[in-house]
C-alpha cells in the first residue's frame, strides 16, 4: 500500500468536527451531450461501489463525473465529495488530500486512512477522486481500503488509466459525436439534429464571440473542423476560443500545427488543460520508454489497425514484436490508443490527435522514412492479398477488410507518389487495388491514384501496364473514353512490345469494353472473343474473366442475337456458382434479367433483377446497384397479371432514385445509347400514363432517397428487405397500363 494510513498501537485519538455536507463545485460554462453516457454512469454507480471512467486527455471525463455525481446527490444524504488527486503529486499525501477535501480536521498522528474511516463510518457517502491517472497506484489502495470499510461509500473516480481495483467497473468514455446522423434514441444528433461535438463548438464560440451563430453558410466548415478534432471536447473549445483572431476557414487550415495553434484556455484551469500540447504531453510523461517508442511507431497508421499490423509494422530496432502486444494494452490502458470491435477481431485506432503527438517524437528520433516503408510494404501485402481473394467465397469479407484498411491504403499511396524512387511502388499498389475501386465503389478515387502514378514514371514496367488498364477500365465505367482509349491502346502496344501476354489480355478485354460502351457491339464482341482466348491460353480465370463472358453477351444482346447472349450468360453463372464468386454474379444477373425482360418473362427478370441489386449493395458497388435500379423501374411499367396494372409512378420514383446515384459514378448510362434503353422506355410508359405534375413530383421524390433507401425502396415490392410496397412511398399516384416490351428481332 503506498503511503501509511494504519494507527500505531497506543496513539491518541483526537475527536475533531464533524464533516459537513459535501459541496460539489458548481458549473460555470454549459455542459453539452453526453446524456447516454450519463444514464450509463448513473446505472453503474447503483449497482457498483468503485467506478472508473477513462479516456484520452481532454475528453470531458472530469465533467463528466462531476455532472453525475449532483444527479445522485440525492442518494448520498451524508454528502458527495470531490478530492482533486492531479495537484498532489506525493502518494504519501493523498489520504491527507482526501481529508483535506471533505474538511476533516485532525490535529493528531493518526494516518489519514484510519480518520477517514472513523468519520465516515455509518454514512452513504459518495467519494470522487478526480484525475487519479499519475497516482494510480495509491489510489487503487486508497479506496480498496475505504470501500473495505465503509459499507455504506460509493467511490467514482477518473484517470486516463484503469486503477485496476477490486470490483473496479469502467466507463471508457469518448469523445464527442461528429457525426449528424441520428444512431438510436441516444444519438449523437442533439437539439436540432447538430452533432454534439458542433453544438460544443458553437456555444463556446458565442462565449468569445456573440455576434457568432451556427448558419448553413459555416455549418460545413464548422462540422468539417470538430471532425478534424474528432470532437475531443478540450480541443473543440480551444478552437472555439481562436475565433478572437481567425475565422473556422482559418483555424481548420492551421491544424496541420494543432499544438502551437490550439492554446490560451482557461486561467483558473489546471496548467496541462490549457493547452492541447500540455495535455497529450501529460499521458506522454505517464508512459514508459517503450510505450513511448510504440505510441511513436503508431503514429504511422491512418484510421484503424490490428495487432498483426502494428506487430509487422512497429517491430524492430529496440522494440521485439512480441513484445508489441503487452506494450499495445497497456496504451489501451492508458487511453492512448482506442479499442474497436470489427467482424474480423479487435481493432485499434489513434485519435488525430494523439497520432499527430506521436508524430512528431516519430521525426524527432529519425525514425519516420523507416516506418513509412514497412507500413507502405504491410498495406501492398493487404491490396495483393485481396486481389488473390476477390474471386471465391471470401470475396465479401474481403471487401469489408479492404474497407478497413481504406484510410491506410490512401496512407501508403500518398508516402509513394511523395517520395522520390518509389514510383513504381505506386503504380503496383493503385492497379493491384482495382478491385476496390471498381468493385466497392470508388471509381472516381481510383483514377485519381492511378492517374497520379502514371504521370510519375513513363518506364513500360509490368507495374504501369496494369495500371493503365485499370485506369482504362475505371475511365470507361465512367463514361469518359476520351481518357480510356488512349490508356488502353498504349498498354496494348506496350504488351506488345514487352511480350506482356497477361497484360494484352486485359488491355484487349478492357478495349472491347470500352467499345460497348461506345455503342459498337459487332466490334465489341470480336475484342471480346479475343480476349477470352487470350485469358484462355495464359490460364486466367477470375473475376475479369467472368465480366469478359458478361459483356461479350450482352454485345450479341444489343445486336439482337439473345440466344448467343443467354449462353455467355450461363457459362458465367456456372463459374461465378462453381467459385463462390458473388461481385461479378451480380452482373450477370442484372445481363440475365435484361434477357428475360426482352422475352416477356417479367417476374423471372424481376426476381433476378433484385438479386442482383441486393449483390451490389452488399459490395456498394454504385454502377451495378444504378443498373439494377433503372431495370426494375422499367420492370415496375409491366402488368402484374391479368387486370393488374404496373405502378408508372413507382417506375418514376425509381428513376429519380437512379439518377442521383448516376451522378456520384460519371455520366449516367455510361454515356451509352445501348444501355440508356430500359430508362428511355420506361420515362416513355410513365410520361404516357402520368400528367405531368405526377411525372415530375415523382421523380424529384426518388431523387431524394438516399443510397440506402433507394436500395429498400426498389427491393420492397418482393419484401425481401422490409421496405415500403411500390406506390406507399413518397409519392402514391394512380396507375396506368403499359404497353407490351419493346423487342428485339
Amino acid at each position: 500500500m503506498a503511503g501509511d494510513w494504519r494507527a500505531q498501537p497506543g496513539e491518541p485519538a483526537a475527536w475533531p468536527r464533524e464533516p459537513q455536507p459535501g459541496r460539489l463545485p458548481a458549473e460555470v460554462t454549459g455542459f453539452v451531450g453526453r446524456q447516454r453516457e450519463l444514464a450509463e454512469l448513473a446505472g453503474l454507480l447503483a449497482g457498483a461501489r468503485l467506478v472508473t471512467v477513462t479516456g484520452p486527455g481532454g475528453v470531458g471525463k472530469s465533467r463528466l463525473a462531476l455532472r453525475a455525481a449532483a444527479r445522485a446527490a440525492g442518494t448520498f444524504p451524508d454528502g458527495t465529495w470531490l478530492v482533486e488527486v492531479a495537484p498532489v503529486q506525493d502518494p504519501l499525501r493523498l489520504g491527507r488530500a482526501a481529508l483535506e477535501a471533505l474538511r476533516l480536521t485532525d490535529d493528531t498522528a493518526r494516518p489519514p486512512l484510519d480518520v477517514l474511516t472513523e468519520r465516515l463510518s455509518g454514512r452513504r457517502t459518495l467519494l470522487v477522486l478526480d484525475g487519479c491517472e499519475h497516482l494510480v497506484q495509491a489510489c487503487a489502495d486508497l479506496a480498496d481500503a475505504l470501500l473495505r470499510a465503509l459499507p455504506g461509500l460509493r467511490v467514482l473516480t477518473t484517470s486516463r488509466a484503469a486503477l485496476r481495483a477490486s470490483g473496479e467497473h469502467l466507463l471508457a468514455l469518448a469523445p464527442l459525436p461528429v457525426d449528424p446522423r441520428p444512431s438510436g434514441p441516444s444519438g449523437p444528433s442533439g437539439p436540432g439534429g447538430l452533432p454534439d461535438a458542433v453544438r460544443l463548438f458553437a456555444e463556446r464560440a458565442r462565449a468569445v464571440l456573440p455576434s457568432f451563430a451556427l448558419t448553413e453558410a459555416n455549418a460545413e466548415a464548422v462540422s468539417l473542423l470538430c471532425r478534424r478534432l474528432d470532437g475531443l471536447p478540450l480541443a473543440v473549445e480551444l478552437a472555439a476560443g481562436r475565433l478572437r483572431a481567425l475565422s473556422v476557414e482559418q483555424i481548420t487550415a492551421r491544424l496541420d500545427d494543432r499544438f502551437r495553434l490550439l492554446t490560451g484556455g482557461s486561467r483558473t484551469a489546471l496548467p496541462r488543460h490549457r493547452a492541447l500540447r500540455t495535455t497529450i504531453g501529460w499521458s506522454h510523461e505517464l508512459c514508459t520508454v517503450q510505450e513511448r517508442l510504440l505510441w511513436a511507431r503508431l503514429s504511422v497508421f491512418a484510421g484503424s489497425f490490428d495487432l498483426e499490423a502494428a506487430e509487422y509494422v512497429c517491430a524492430g530496432d529496440g522494440l521485439e514484436a512480441e513484445d508489441v502486444l503487452d506494450l499495445l494494452d497497456e496504451l489501451v490502458g492508458k487511453s492512448v490508443v482506442l479499442r474497436e470491435d470489427s467482424a474480423f477481431g479487435v481493432r485499434f485506432r489513434l485519435l488525430d490527435t494523439l497520432r499527430d503527438y506521436g508524430g512528431q517524437w516519430l521525426r524527432a528520433a529519425g525514425e519516420e522514412p523507416r516506418l513509412l516503408r514497412r507500413h507502405r510494404d504491410w498495406y501492398l501485402g493487404v491490396a495483393t492479398w485481396g486481389e488473390v481473394e476477390w474471386f471465391g467465397p471470401r470475396q465479401a469479407e474481403t471487401a469489408e477488410r479492404t474497407e478497413l484498411a481504406h484510410p491506410n491504403l490512401r496512407a501508403a499511396l500518398e508516402f509513394c507518389l511523395a517520395e522520390p524512387g518509389e514510383e513504381q511502388i505506386a503504380l503496383l499498389l493503385a492497379g493491384t487495388l482495382w478491385f476496390y475501386w471498381v468493385g466497392c465503389g470508388h471509381l472516381g478515387e481510383g483514377r485519381h491514384w492511378l492517374d497520379r502514378a502514371l504521370a510519375l514514371d513513363r518506364e513500360p514496367t509490368e507495374a504501369r501496364a496494369k495500371a493503365l488498364w485499370a485506369t482504362g477500365h475505371l475511365a470507361t465505367l465512367q463514361g469518359d473514353l476520351e481518357a480510356a482509349r488512349p490508356a488502353l491502346e498504349e498498354c496494348r502496344r506496350q504488351a506488345l512490345d514487352t511480350g506482356d501476354d497477361r497484360a494484352l489480355a486485359y488491355a484487349v478485354h478492357r478495349q472491347a469494353s470500352a467499345a460497348l460502351v461506345g455503342d459498337e457491339p459487332e466490334r465489341a464482341a470480336e475484342l471480346f472473343e479475343e480476349a477470352l482466348w487470350h485469358y484462355r491460353t495464359i490460364g486466367e480465370l477470375n473475376s475479369n474473366v467472368v465480366l469478359a463472358m458478361v459483356e461479350l453477351g450482352l454485345a450479341y444482346l444489343f445486336q439482337g442475337d439473345p440466344e448467343s447472349g443467354e449462353l455467355w450468360f450461363g457459362q458465367a453463372r456456372e463459374l461465378c456458382e462453381e467459385h463462390g464468386e458473388q461481385w461479378a454474379y451480380a452482373y450477370v444477373l442484372y445481363a440475365m434479367a435484361y434477357a428475360h425482360w426482352l422475352d416477356g418473362a417479367v417476374r423471372a427478370a424481376r426476381a433476378l433483377a433484385r438479386e442482383g441489386l441486393r449483390l451490389n449493395h452488399l459490395f456498394h458497388d454504385l454502377l451495378g446497384i444504378a443498373l439494377a435500379i433503372d431495370l426494375l423501374a422499367l420492370l415496375e411499367t409491366e402488368p402484374g397479371g391479368p387486370g393488374a396494372p404496373g405502378d408508372l409512378g413507382e417506375a418514376r420514383v425509381l428513376q429519380g432514385a437512379a439518377h442521383r446515384i448516376w451522378h456520384t459514378v460519371g455520366l449516367p448510362f455510361l454515356g451509352s445509347r445501348s444501355f440508356f434503353g430500359p430508362h428511355q422506355e420506361c420515362a416513355e410508359r410513365a410520361r404516357a400514363g402520368l400528367t405531368a405534375q405526377e411525372y415530375e413530383r415523382c421523380y424529384q421524390a426518388g431523387a431524394r432517397l438516399d443510397l440506402d433507401a433507394a436500395v429498400s425502396r426498389a427491393l420492397g415490392a418482393s419484401g425481401s428487405t422490409g421496405g415500403p410496397e411500390p406506390g406507399s412511398g413518397p409519392c402514391s399516384v394512380p396507375s396506368a397500363p403499359a404497353p407490351a416490351p419493346a423487342r428485339n428481332s
